[in-house]
């Protein structure tokens, strides 16, 4: 995503763009998300700017884009402690709660906005900002407005890889085929090896890993977004003395502490939950999933819901690449005469991907 919203903002800006991706079609963690544009949980300061940025341009090009499936759902995050609730109250004081658009509500007028939340909790907090997309299917429909609007302009080359920079704005792909150009810009995601190690050897970014799943449809319509308390444990914006409180006071069960687990659930199109989510941090993954942390968020899940979760269609695992300074937005290099990296948004890409693209595209004067 990321790598499509640079050649969006440089179609935009009247260029012609050469868009070349590794896979037939992008298989890696722009579209192993939530499809959630989120900007709750984001630390203050650049990483919030970023995101509420990128808030404005996905609203934008999804008025243009209407496939992407754009939706202001914004979300609820249900506490049920005092030391939970203690941590909600505490983000709205902070001087950026009202551009966040967070709100306490009781738990009756948290299931006004979302009524499918049936089971017990006593409150929840709101952050309207928040808002999702389809991320299964949202390239496809951006390179189809690419096409449309740039006039010859956007050329989509799948199945290449580039291997070797050949010169200033210049690459060769894995077909022998050499492009040139004014600007370069690799965005290659959780792909660090290769053209990427030779370029930039010491890159600031580690990978991450995570299991998450999607269910039938749940029959009903889940009006926003979803969150657990233990979400806080893991955005900046939560870091307070309540949270350290939490931390100290309030463990997590040992499945979701082992796995660094939060609930996160989003409502697709087609009326299925996406639900995950865990952590993973040390090098070599497994190539397989376990059974146990998908059973917890499905418990989770099914606690707020009040009722069981409908089957189980998918589960996967997916990486993502994150500046080993997690302060940093994203990770944006010149690793050779016209040629830039950028990666390492971590659990950020898919919300502040159009942001950092424009980002690029202003300190660049495309």
């Amino acid at each position: 995503m990321v790598g499509t919203m640079h050649a969006w903002q440089a179609v935009e800006r009247g260029h012609e763009v050469v868009q070349i991706e590794r896979e037939a079609e992008a298989r890696g963690a722009s579209l192993r998300n939530f499809g959630q544009i989120w900007v709750s949980g984001r630390a203050g300061g650049e990483e919030l700017d970023t995101a509420l940025r990128a808030r404005e341009l996905w609203e934008r090009i999804g008025a243009e884009v209407p496939g992407l499936g754009f939706r202001a759902n914004g979300s609820l995050t249900p506490v049920r402690t005092p030391r939970e609730l203690a941590v909600a109250e505490a983000a709205l004081a902070r001087p950026d709660a009202a551009a966040r658009g967070y709100k306490l509500l009781t738990a009756a007028e948290a299931r006004e906005i979302n009524p499918a939340l049936r089971g017990a909790f006593e409150a929840a907090l709101w952050c309207e900002r928040d808002a999702a997309v389809e991320p299964r299917t949202a390239q496809l429909h951006l390179r189809e407005a690419l096409r449309a609007r740039a006039d010859g302009r956007y050329t989509f080359l799948p199945g290449r890889e580039v291997r070797e920079v050949t010169g200033p704005g210049a690459v060769r792909d894995d077909h022998g085929d050499v492009h040139r150009a004014d600007t370069v810009v690799l965005a290659t995601g959780a792909w660090l090896s290769g053209l990427v190690r030779e370029l930039a050897p010491d890159l600031p970014v580690r990978r991450v890993r995570l299991q998450m799943m999607q269910t039938d449809p749940l029959g009903e319509p889940l009006t926003t977004s979803v969150a657990d308390a233990d979400s806080f444990r893991y955005y900046p914006a939560y870091k307070s003395p309540a949270l350290d409180t939490l931390n100290a006071e309030q463990e997590q069960v040992p499945v979701a502490a082992e796995h660094k687990m939060q609930l996160l659930m989003v409502q697709r199109q087609d009326g299925g939950l996406t639900i995950g989510d865990t952590h993973e941090y040390e090098h070599p993954f497994a190539f397989d999933t376990l059974e146990d942390p998908y059973e917890h968020v499905a418990a989770v899940a099914e606690s707020f819901l009040g009722r069981p979760l409908p089957k189980i269609r998918r589960r996967w695992a997916g990486v993502y690449a994150q500046c080993a300074d997690t302060t940093r937005v994203v990770h944006r290099q010149q690793v050779a005469d016209g040629v830039w990296l950028v990666t390492g948004p971590g659990g950020r890409g898919m919300t502040c991907s159009p942001a950092i693209a424009e980002t690029t595209a202003n300190e660049l004067g495309w």
